[in-house]
């Protein structure tokens, strides 16, 4: 835990804190986390033979970071989907109950894992190369269905998950759809046979609620499309910041009346309810091709931990020209991108709302002269975690 740096949290969050402070008698913070560990390959089937030996390196450096941290509900982003989580029984037996560089095993318990949009063709041309087929024509960018999928795990039980993987896009009000600059007419990148089925979330959003201690605490997870990879028609920018919106209408009273489920059912998470937005947004509420985290931030209820590290403040000193460009409290990224562009980002979120009360926040980025550096290579993404009282 030495490595993992403590963010202050606001000002009024931490008066909060102080005033119910755990007791000997009280109940026990818990800790939530996400991590982009990069587990995703290049084909299918790939991820899982690598994790059904205990001989991966970076599976096993993820792994470390994972017992280091030991969260008691984590979300991991880019890990591949497979048919009925043969890869994520693979990573615990073989990697996280099992000690990593010295590190004490961790178990979980329960796991959560889904279809997601990445690589299921859509038999459409959506990137309108002139060719159908191939990652740029999935429901979401990938090379085969579920790369870059996601997996939820956890010390306390996971209850009947809403998915919203089948959500049209075309059917958020106010959508931001692209526009093709090359013609006259309006938002028309996508025709409308494509809108018809073309899904706004790039992965799924999941809210899978987890019962803490006999409350109920709802993690709303994604993993929006990077604001890149596009055209002028920004079509991945504009898909990103509605992913994200997504969650900020879900949460917000009044505003989720046309958000549907897989199941049919309609409407947003219910007032009141205790949630926690996690995941990596791709996007920097001040710096990057996307600022639709600020949505996050401002939505209702909706608590910013402020999570850091001196790791990632050190990096920005001592990596390319971008950082040094950048307007941005690098204490406060989480990814460890190109050195040119866009460089150092704070991308990744672990969100509370009111009445959860944060007691401290940190991101996992030692500093060189810690022994823990040596796990800084196992994603270009960053663990994010917040100890939370339910």
């Amino acid at each position: 835990m030495a490595a993992a740096v403590v963010a202050p949290v606001a000002p009024a969050v931490a008066v909060a804190a102080a005033l119910v402070a755990p007791t000997a008698d009280a109940v026990e913070p818990v800790r939530f986390a996400t991590f982009n560990a990069s587990l995703n390959r290049a084909t299918q089937g790939e991820l899982l033979a690598d994790l059904s030996t205990s001989d991966d390196r970076q599976a096993a450096a993820v792994a470390e970071v994972v017992q280091r941290i030991r969260p008691d509900a984590l979300l991991l982003n880019e890990f591949d989907y497979v048919e009925g989580g043969a890869a994520v029984d693979a990573f615990r037996a073989n990697y996280l109950e099992r000690s990593q560089g010295g590190a004490e095993p961790i178990d979980y318990p329960y796991a959560y894992t889904a279809p997601v949009n990445t690589g299921v063709p859509s038999g459409m041309d959506l990137d309108n190369d002139g060719t159908t087929g191939g990652p740029g024509d999935a429901y979401g960018f990938g090379a085969f269905p579920g790369q870059y999928g996601m997996v939820v795990l956890s010390k306390y039980p996971i209850g009947e998950a809403r998915t919203f993987q089948g959500f049209r896009w075309a059917d958020m009000p106010g959508a931001r759809l692209p526009d093709d600059p090359a013609t006259p007419q309006p938002a028309d990148w996508y025709s409308p046979a494509e809108l018809e089925s073309l899904r706004l979330s790039s992965k799924s959003h999941w809210d899978l609620p987890v019962d803490v201690g006999g409350r109920t605490v709802h993690f709303l997870t994604s993993h929006p499309t990077p604001p890149s990879f596009d055209g002028p028609e920004d079509r991945n920018g504009l898909r990103n910041q509605d992913e994200i919106r997504f969650w900020a209408d879900y949460v917000t009273p009044g505003r989720a009346d046309y958000i549907y489920d897989d199941a049919g059912a309609f409407g947003g998470l219910a007032p009141g309810a205790r949630f926690i937005i996690a995941g990596d947004q791709n996007s920097d509420p001040i710096d990057g091709d996307s600022n639709g985290a600020r949505q996050l931030l401002r939505a209702p209820r909706v608590i910013d931990p402020l999570p850091g590290s001196v790791g990632a403040v050190e990096a920005s000193t001592t990596q390319g020209d971008a950082n040094s460009d950048q307007r941005a409290n690098p204490f406060f990224d989480t990814g460890d991108f190109n050195d040119e562009a866009p460089g150092n980002l704070r991308v990744d979120y672990v969100l509370p709302s009111a009445p959860l009360i944060p007691l401290r926040a940190g991101v996992f980025w030692p500093a060189s002269n810690d022994g823990l550096a040596r796990l800084n290579d196992a994603s270009d993404h960053h663990l994010v975690w917040t100890d939370l009282l339910a």
